[in-house]
């Protein structure tokens, strides 16, 4: 149901404005709910905090952001802590800190990929006052990132950027449940920057120069048991005549994954999952010999149980310079 839905929000399917009445409820309660919190003096950081976030259900390429970011700060000198809700995570208590080791079944996916691939603290709360808290006393942050949150009015910000996904951009147009959207499209007019995940397929009501584009380059193909590495042609090299992968992909947008896979050569048989799976053996076994080639996140939750055929494939943010400058101006001057 919730995959239906999802496909219906950008598909444009009529059913959605039967659900108009209840987006009309939804959208005078995320007013009310936001301008209560705005009134309220929201907790603040000595540090400062950027936000990384969307105004849209479901992926985006917030965690690449995140990512990047994190590693020019961390270049640079800056300690930096990364905070996130641990979405699929289902810890004893909060907030937890995770490490490259964290259980993701305990941590949450994307928490532990943050935790991996940028060699920083990750604190995963859902609560993100009480994780920035954790950040600050206790790490020594001195920038704080936070994975999502861009709704989390509780927690003063120094920077807000959001996250589109340049093929779906807002969809429908409409608020949950009819639409995809968090919130109205005017939020993003309030933001600092607008990241376009991809070819911007529609027009966004803001500024021009607010926008800044993203391309998501792909990386080597990492074997989920053996770790070894190879780039995407290399791998094609080796694996000559030129087999089929089952191609899998627990994400908000699986089909951005396949057509990446298939831009580099590989003849794909798909496997869509729902964001944040928590994947069972069962679910890859497909019944023959063929490779798996999997996202990072769903990697981070099937190397337990990994085969000797299983790939990941990763990928980084490519993003301007410029902006990491105008970035570090904004929070550290």
């Amino acid at each position: 149901m919730i995959r239906w839905l999802s496909e219906a929000w950008y598909n444009g399917a009529w059913l959605c404005r039967l659900l108009l009445p209840l987006s009309w409820l939804y959208g005078v309660l995320a007013r009310r709910r936001r301008r209560q919190l705005l009134l309220n003096l929201a907790w603040r950081a000595r540090v400062p905090v950027i936000i990384v976030g969307n105004i849209t259900a479901g992926g985006t390429g917030k965690t690449p952001v995140c990512l990047a970011l994190a590693q020019y700060f961390t270049a640079h000198g800056t300690r930096v802590v990364l905070v996130s809700r641990g979405y699929g995570g289902h810890a004893e208590q909060y907030p937890l800190v995770v490490t490259a080791d964290s259980d993701p079944a305990q941590a949450g996916d994307e928490a532990v990929l943050l935790a991996r691939v940028s060699g920083c603290a990750v604190v995963v709360d859902p609560d993100r006052v009480r994780a920035a808290k954790v950040a600050e006393q206790q790490l020594q942050a001195q920038l704080i990132i936070s994975d999502d949150g861009l709704q989390h009015y509780a927690l003063a910000r120094t920077v807000e950027i959001a996250v589109i996904d340049g093929a779906r951009g807002l969809g429908n147009g409409f608020l949950l449940p009819a639409g995809p959207l968090r919130e109205p499209a005017e939020r993003l007019q309030t933001v600092n920057y607008v990241i376009i995940n991809g070819a911007l397929q529609q027009t966004l009501p803001v500024q021009p120069a607010t926008l800044i584009n993203l391309q998501i380059r792909a990386g080597a193909l990492v074997n989920l048991l053996s770790g070894e590495r190879q780039s995407p042609q290399l791998w094609l090299q080796h694996h000559k005549p030129q087999p089929r992968i089952h191609a899998v992909a627990g994400i908000g947008n699986p089909a951005r994954f396949f057509t990446s896979l298939q831009q580099l050569g590989f003849v794909i048989i798909p496997h869509a999952f729902a964001d944040h799976h928590a994947y069972q053996a069962d679910d890859l076994d497909f019944g023959d010999a063929l490779p798996v080639v999997m996202t990072t996140k769903d990697a981070v939750k099937c190397q337990r149980f990994a085969q000797t055929h299983w790939w990941a494939l990763e990928v980084e943010a490519v993003l301007p310079a410029n902006f990491f400058v105008s970035i570090e101006q904004m929070v550290f001057t």
